[in-house]
This record gives C-alpha cells, structure tokens and sequence, in this order.
C-alpha cells in the first residue's frame, strides 16, 4: 500500500507539474494571442502608415513638379524682365537721341527765322510795316463786319418773334 501511496503521490506530484505545465502553456498561449493581436494591429498601423508615406510621397512629388514649374515660370519671367528692361533702355536712348535732334532742329529753324527777319527788316523794311498795317487794318475790318452780322441776326431774330407773336395773338 505504500506504493500505491508512493505512486498516488508520484501521480498528485506529475498532475500538479502537468497542471503548472498547462497553465504555463496557456499562459503562453494567451501571450502569443496578444502579441498575435499587438502583430495585427502593427500590421494595420504599418497599412495606415504606408498609405500615409505614400500619400506623402505623391504630394512631395506634386510640389517637386510645382516648384519645377514655378522655377522655370520665374527663370522665364526674369529673361522676359531683362529683355524688356533692355528693350526699355534701348526706347530711352532713341528718345534721348530724338530729342537730341529735335532740339538742333529747333535751334536751326530759330536761327534761320532770325536770319530771316534780320534779311526782311533789312531789305524790306518799310515794304513789310505797310503790308503788316494793311494786315491789322483788314482784321479790325473784319471784325466790325462781324459784329454787324452778328447785329442784323439778332435783329432779324427780334423781329421774327414779333411777327410770330402777332401771328399767334391773331
């Protein structure tokens, strides 16, 4: 009886080390459950941050192409600036030069009337103030001629009015 005892209590001995051997077990087992689900949502995290690299990595190039754009924009845009402003430069000097001329032109063109007028004064001097006295004697007679049309019309507009009053009274 003994060693039944002894066997009893060898068995009780391997049950309670079986039971600490499947309890360990199923303590691994739950830890690989939850590292199974730790994997899984790394594996989702890893997803969404792939996703995310990805949707980064298509506006990274998206501003590249921009600023590819923009750069070639601006060099094109400094070139057409520089053209003008050379362009610019180039209409300021042609101004520059046509004032330049139009002033010797001036000049010339005073000094010949001046040259004139001393040609004219000295050869034709009385001949010249009788032609200019004749010209303001005309004008002062043109004048009055206007101010007499310009007194007949209104005469004629006065008495017009009479007339159209007396024909409408009538």
């Amino acid at each position: 009886m003994e060693d039944s005892g002894a066997i009893l209590c060898q068995i009780s001995v391997y049950k309670d080390m079986l039971d600490q051997v499947n309890s360990e077990i199923e303590a691994n087992i739950q830890v690989t459950r939850e590292i199974e689900s730790e994997i899984g949502k790394c594996s989702e995290i890893e997803w969404a941050l792939f996703i995310k690299e990805s949707e980064l990595t298509r506006s990274f190039l998206s501003s590249q192409f921009e600023i590819s754009g923009l750069i070639s924009v601006t060099d094109d845009s400094r070139n057409s600036l520089k053209l003008l402003e050379d362009e610019i430069c180039g209409l300021r000097n042609e101004h520059s030069e046509l004032l330049r001329k139009l002033r010797e032109k001036r000049e010339g063109f005073v000094k010949m009337c001046t040259e004139f007028q001393r040609e004219i004064s000295v050869d034709e001097g009385s001949e010249l103030k009788s032609i200019l006295l004749e010209k303001e004697f005309l004008e002062n007679e043109v004048g009055l001629l206007e101010q007499k049309n310009i007194d007949v019309k209104n005469s004629i507009l006065a008495y017009m009015e009479d007339e159209m009053k007396n024909l409408l009274s009538d």
